[in-house]
């Protein structure tokens, strides 16, 4: 056995045991609702000022949720590719929603010979999307319905991130400027790029690279941070703190193997390649992240809160001075495979599952 592979295997056994998340000794007072189920691959969950709830089916429906449990369709929503993990992903509010009505919708375009990831901007009035335009496609197109990333997150300066998977086949796009898979792109509402991006003249979109397949992006409503987690190979999940310009690495550093077990690279970190602020192996299969800020559980406040796929589990980790301290399941009564999961100014959690349903969980004994 070559030495690299056996350090390798060595370094899996270790993170096995030191990354193991285990159910909480103690939780706070809580109680869970299901808000609504027979969902098509809810993807994503927006709430608007009503206090209804816009949802994401994968297959391209978008639904308004009412505070009655009843859900209509809204119409405009653009053609999606729906196949495999394309669709229709994510959706959000400009942050001046209630003055200009404006949703954000990351979906797949395109077919099986050349798709990519879009972003769409349209108005919200009544019950359908008007005045719909295409504000950014992904270059290049690729070929394989795989790995779109679609997250989407505003900053305090009402610039738009997009995160984007490097498409599983193009694993090298992810390390190439030329390319905008494996990214975190950032563009002023209107789609055109942001002045003071790190890359202005040759990838005036890019502002971060080196990803897999992030999944789960969130601004921190307190700090203005960034946070992402994107999915590994065979082991390898990452979370990390994003910032302008900065290489994460993949796939020249990964902490996992390829599915045939074959070794995607020797290494772990290289200079100038940015550390996770944690991995898991084996992998979780990630999916949707909050920085918990409310009132509802103030214990929790500045933590993280991540859903998993594979482990079909809901995980909090606890953030300190920089650095996560630990981890732990929590809400372990939902036992699905999480897709989403949002904290709104409520200070409750609304979770969507690849089951179909929404739950929300709430503060069971609130002060």
């Amino acid at each position: 056995m070559p030495r690299f592979r056996f350090i390798q295997i060595c370094i899996n056994v270790m993170l096995l045991f030191a990354n193991a998340v285990v159910a909480p000794a103690h939780a706070a007072p809580y109680k869970i609702e299901q808000l609504a189920s027979g969902l098509d691959l809810p993807w994503s969950i927006a709430k608007l000022p009503s206090g209804k709830l816009l949802i994401t089916e994968k297959s391209g429906q978008l639904n308004r949720l009412d505070q009655s449990g009843a859900t209509s369709i809204i119409s405009g929503v653009p053609d999606v590719y729906f196949a495999s993990q394309g669709g229709l992903l994510d959706v959000v509010l400009h942050p001046d929603f209630e003055s200009n009505q404006l949703v954000y919708l990351s979906y797949a375009s395109g077919d099986v010979d050349g798709n990519r990831t879009t972003v769409m901007r349209a108005r919200l009035t009544e019950d359908s999307l008007t005045n719909g335009e295409v504000i950014l496609t992904v270059n290049p197109a690729k070929s394989a319905a795989a790995h779109y990333g679609g997250r989407l997150a505003f900053l305090p300066d009402n610039t738009l991130l997009i995160s984007v998977g490097e498409g599983f086949q193009f694993r090298e796009q992810a390390q190439s400027l030329s390319s905008e898979l494996g990214k975190v792109l950032r563009v002023n509402d209107d789609g055109t790029p942001a002045s003071d991006n790190p890359y202005p003249k040759h990838a005036p979109r890019v502002f971060s690279y080196g990803h897999r397949n992030p999944q789960g992006l969130t601004v921190d409503a307190q700090t203005g941070e960034i946070f992402m987690h994107e999915h590994g190979p065979k082991g390898g999940d990452e979370l990390n703190r994003i910032k302008p310009g900065t290489n994460y690495g993949w796939p020249a550093i990964t902490y996992g193997l390829d599915y045939s077990g074959a070794i995607i690279s020797p290494y772990t970190e290289a200079d100038g390649m940015a550390q996770p602020l944690v991995y898991w192996v084996p992998s979780i299969g990630p999916s949707g992240l909050a920085v918990y800020r409310g009132d509802q559980f103030p214990q929790w406040d500045g933590d993280f809160f991540v859903g998993a796929l594979i482990d079909q589990q809901i995980i909090r980790l606890n953030y300190e001075n920089g650095e996560i301290t630990d981890q732990e399941r929590v809400f372990t009564e939902i036992n699905e495979r999480i897709r989403d999961i949002r904290v709104f100014d409520d200070g409750a959690f609304y979770i969507a599952t690849d089951e179909g349903n929404i739950y929300r969980i709430s503060n069971a004994d609130p002060e």
